[in-house]
């Protein structure tokens, strides 16, 4: 009897038991995805952003972003033949769904974790990936260049690949995308660049007549006899691509004419379609069918809301961009809990310049569109007039400094170290030619973490000591952060580069009365023999871990540029070894800097240098990553105890 109840209650229930089987279950690659019928893609949608939902709760990554470009992600790959076909995302921080299309779905759990999925697209990972991700406003120049090479390829193979370029209207403030829409007009490659705007940053047509203009231009009866038209004009010798321009010109002028607005694509001779509704699928595949296929650059505007899907995250994007581990039921944030911890570097860099800004009146801040990210909305929130994003244009960023400084203002131009790469020659040709007193706080140098080699700030050190008349420095800890930020803003200090990392520091009693610091000095943190370890920045106290118990000697170098030659000298006549321990790449770093005086001035100790290998460093906790380069407590303890042996 028993069993035969057992029988009727698990055929009865055992499939209420069971997990509801999902589309998304058998969804292996987008060919997959294109089995299913249009109608079933919103079920798609809905599954797919509850799974981004779902996974970044517990393993935190760049939420708000993703959840906007759903819908947009199936549509794109529910049209296009990838990976043959060619999609390129701008940044990346958009393209979870993606990866959860394109075979990651089991794996998605990894996302950004040591040695698990990348935390940005890369064709390193997957062929669906089409090219690096990490940097803002690279898309549609990378795309117009496969493009051009698919357009190439064609004549030889007679099928030409499509490619499409996935860029949002923050990436658009960028001056390369704009490089790569001027050389866009002037191609005849079948490019279409997807708008996604999540701000309404581009006027949005008002109006029936916007709705006639996107099925008109979308329709396959009037693109079927445009390129028929097009294909006769160009038999006859009357359509050249000078004038195939002016046809161009002269339907986006009657088009203005009939909606009374007009666009920078419009006038950049692109084809331009929308704006539409970023979030309705069957909408967005319709209008995708009939556009790929069309010749010459183009491009599709459409308006999405970053964190759709999750209330808490449409009503606050930029806190939701990435954040961290909440509870999904309830929509609020895990913070870290515990005993009182030392505050963030960029929070103690966002007080103390308010603390400055209030004593000096000419102090301005500046930022590429990351005041929230390096904390200066601390001084935005009171000195408004004085606060400055300029968007994702870090070069911009340094010039617009540089010229406020011209001009008697002392700007503080705060930069992710990585993206301040992408300011070179503005800071050469524009600050430092002059001496002008910017100070570029680079934030984030080092190891970043889980956002991997894109944002790793491994570079600067040894890009920047190269360039005359700058001061580089480096705090060991948030103490010292103050003190060089108050130093640099004194009297003719010239251009001043304070690094430092990501994360919290060290110290809970930070906030101390500022003080000036010399420049050029470093100090001797602690007195030793055999060996002196040389560090630059808060690697300092990692090193000052590894030190404890072995006699070693501790020299905080505290400035790159100038160096302390006496500091220097005094290792050089008093240790036969020296360990330098740095946050940067190796070459060319301090450690090159520290043997280049010593070989410069007579000098010949045993030198180790520590630092970033020469390869780009994967994803993983800082923690995690400084294993595996060497540069954690034990590590730096090895090799002070080798160098130890080797002295004697």
């Amino acid at each position: 009897m028993f069993r035969f109840s057992l029988f009727i209650f698990i055929c009865i229930f055992a499939p209420e038991m069971q997990e509801k089987e999902t589309l998304l279950q058998h969804i292996d690659s987008p060919e997959d995805l294109r089995k299913l019928p249009v109608e079933q893609l919103p079920q798609v949608c809905s599954e797919l952003r509850a799974l981004i939902i779902e996974e970044c709760a517990h393993n935190p990554g760049h939420l708000a972003s993703s959840l906007g470009a759903v819908e947009l992600t199936v549509a794109l790959h529910y049209v296009f033949s990838t990976p043959d076909d060619r999609i390129v995302w701008d940044v990346g921080h958009q393209a979870y769904g993606h990866k959860i299309l394109t075979g990651r779905r089991d794996q998605f759990s990894t996302n950004r974790k040591f040695h698990g999925i990348r935390p940005f697209p890369s064709p390193e990972e997957s062929p669906y990936d089409s090219f690096a991700c990490g940097h803002a406003s690279n898309s549609i120049s990378a795309a117009l260049g496969m493009a051009t090479a698919a357009a190439l390829e064609a004549r030889a193979e007679g099928v030409e690949r499509k490619v499409v370029a996935v860029i949002g209207d923050g990436a658009m403030s960028g001056g390369l995308a704009y490089e790569g829409l001027n050389n866009a007009s002037e191609t005849t490659g079948n490019l279409l660049i997807v708008l996604n705007d999540n701000n309404m940053s581009i006027d949005r047509s008002v109006g029936g007549m916007k709705h006639y203009l996107l099925r008109l231009q979308t329709s396959g009866t009037y693109n079927r006899w445009r390129f028929s038209t097009a294909k006769r004009l160009w038999r006859w010798g009357i359509l050249n691509d000078s004038r195939r321009r002016a046809v161009i010109r002269f339907s986006n002028s009657l088009k203005s004419l009939l909606t009374h607005q007009q666009n920078v694509f419009e006038g950049m001779d692109i084809r331009y379609f929308g704006p539409t509704d970023g979030h309705d699928v069957v909408a967005l595949v319709d209008i995708l069918r009939r556009i790929k296929d069309m010749r010459g650059p183009k491009l599709l505007h459409l308006h999405t809301v970053k964190g759709k899907g999750l209330v808490v995250a449409e009503k606050s994007p930029t806190i939701w961009h990435a954040p961290g581990k909440f509870d999904v039921e309830s929509g609020e944030r895990i913070s870290e809990a515990g005993a009182e911890q030392p505050p963030k570097f960029q929070d103690v860099f966002g007080k103390t310049l308010l603390e400055l800004a209030r004593e000096n009146s000419k102090i301005v801040g500046v930022t590429p569109a990351m005041p929230t990210g390096c904390s200066m909305n601390i001084m935005m929130s009171h000195f408004p007039e004085r606060t400055f994003d300029v968007g994702i244009a870090e070069g911009h960023a340094v010039t617009f400094s540089a010229g406020m400084a011209k001009d008697g203002l002392q700007p503080f131009c705060n930069i992710y170290s990585a993206f301040a790469q992408r300011a070179y020659d503005n800071i050469i040709h524009d600050a430092a030619l002059l001496r002008l007193p910017v100070v570029l706080c680079l934030d984030r140098a080092g190891l970043v973490g889980e956002d991997g080699p894109t944002h790793h700030g491994a570079f600067d050190l040894a890009a920047l000591r190269c360039i005359p008349g700058l001061t580089i420095a480096s705090p060991y800890d948030e103490v010292e952060l103050r003190n060089l930020m108050y130093t640099a803003q004194l009297e003719g200090k010239g251009t001043f580069v304070i690094r430092y990392p990501r994360g919290r520091g060290s110290r809970t009693d930070w906030h101390q009365p500022m003080q000036e610091l010399p420049i050029g000095r470093g100090r001797r943190l602690r007195d030793g023999k055999d060996v002196a370890v040389i560090t630059l920045g808060p690697i300092g106290t990692e090193a000052a871990r590894a030190i404890e118990g072995t006699g070693a000697a501790h020299y905080d170098l505290r400035f790159l540029k100038p160096l302390d030659e006496e500091l220097l000298r005094e290792v050089a006549e008093r240790f036969p070894c020296i360990l330098t321990v740095e946050d940067g790449c190796r070459i060319g770093g301090m450690g090159s800097a520290i043997v280049e005086w010593m070989s410069d001035h007579g000098y010949s100790p045993k030198i180790r240098r520590l630092g970033l290998p020469d390869n780009f460093v994967e994803h993983g906790s800082v923690s995690q990553l400084r294993q595996l380069v060497g540069l954690d407590a034990e590590s730096i303890r090895h090799e002070i105890e080798h160098l130890k042996e080797q002295g004697n």
